[in-house]
Order: C-alpha cells, then structure tokens, then sequence
C-alpha cells in the first residue's frame, strides 16, 4: 500500500457514522478518524488516532470527544514494558495492537500485520478500549481469511463472531449487525 485511502460508514446498530483515513507518515502509518453515534449515555463524537510503525504494529493512540454531556481524552502509548494509558501503566508487553471499540477503523492494521493466505488462521489479543473505559483490556481475537475478501472472525470474550468483507482499500466493508461502507466510500 503506497497511498492514502479512506473509508465511511454507516453504524448498524445505532443512529451515526464514522470516517477514517490510513495515510503513509515518515516511519509507518497513521490511522485517523471521527465516529458521531447515539451511544448508551447519548450523543457521542469522538476523534481518534493510531501511530503505527512499518511492521503495523501500534506505537500510540489517542481518543477526543464528547459522550453523554462530557468531554473526554485519553492517550495510549506502547513502551517495552507494556501499555501506558493517560500515563498509568497497564502492562500486556506482548499486545502490538490496539483497537477501538466504537470503530471499525481499527480492524485495518490488524488484518495488515497477519497478513493472512487464503484458508490461514490466526489468534492474537489487541489492547482493546472503548469510551467510557478507565483501562486497556486484553482482547482475544480469531481471524481466519475464507477468500480474497471474507474472514471469518470471532472475539470469544465477547461473544461475537461474523464473516467480515473486506474493501479493496484495506478497510472492513461490512461489519455484520456493527458497521456497513457507504457505498463508493472507500478509496
């Protein structure tokens, strides 16, 4: 990938929306976007990012909004020893990915690192954050690539699993019973 691209998409469970843009920076990727949904404690607007290096691992992240009347910001940082959050120490040394609960955005340097052949599996866990959170989690994940487009995923803590479709953009296009591209968006 040499380019930029960009994705917008319509949340499935709820009334909104979210944008992204992976675009090369001077050593590796930057993943930036804004979600704006109706969330459990009401409207919500959040802008995020994800600086990652050539291996498509995270260095950092950043997440700025408003949800439920409140302004919110946090940062997260990988160091050798772990995960740091608005600069308290979380650990999980051996998690490379991080992952935002509200976006399908993130979904994108996970699949890149893997690098799955057709009929490949992996299981890894992500740094996983979603609003309204005070810490990183360990998130396990499956991801099993059925075709050029279709992986099969599962998150077995959290009970969901679905066939995602993949963009020729790289990014998630349907996120099943989450998140759908709009049409044409990707690019």
């Amino acid at each position: 990938m040499t380019l930029s691209r960009t994705a917008l998409w319509q949340n499935l469970h709820t009334p909104g929306h979210d944008t992204a843009l992976i675009a090369p920076a001077l050593s590796g990727w930057h993943l930036t976007g804004m979600a704006t949904f109706l969330g459990e404690q009401g409207p919500a607007a959040v802008n995020y990012t994800v600086e990652i290096d050539d291996a498509w691992q995270a260095r950092r992240g950043s997440v700025r909004g408003i949800a439920g009347g409140r302004r919110f910001f946090h940062q997260m940082e990988r160091t050798t020893d772990g995960w740091m959050l608005d600069g308290k120490w979380q650990g999980q040394s051996e998690l490379v990915d991080l992952d935002f609960g509200f976006t399908p955005a993130t979904n994108f340097q996970q699949l890149k690192r893997a690098g799955l052949a057709v009929g490949e599996r992996a299981g890894f866990s992500v740094a996983w954050f979603d609003i309204g959170k005070d810490a990183l989690v360990d998130l396990p994940q499956i991801y099993e690539r059925r075709d050029e487009t279709h992986y099969w995923y599962q998150s077995p803590t959290s009970g969901y699993e679905a066939m995602l479709e993949l963009d020729e953009s790289g990014f998630v296009r349907v996120y099943p019973e989450l998140w759908e591209l709009e049409p044409a968006s990707a690019g």
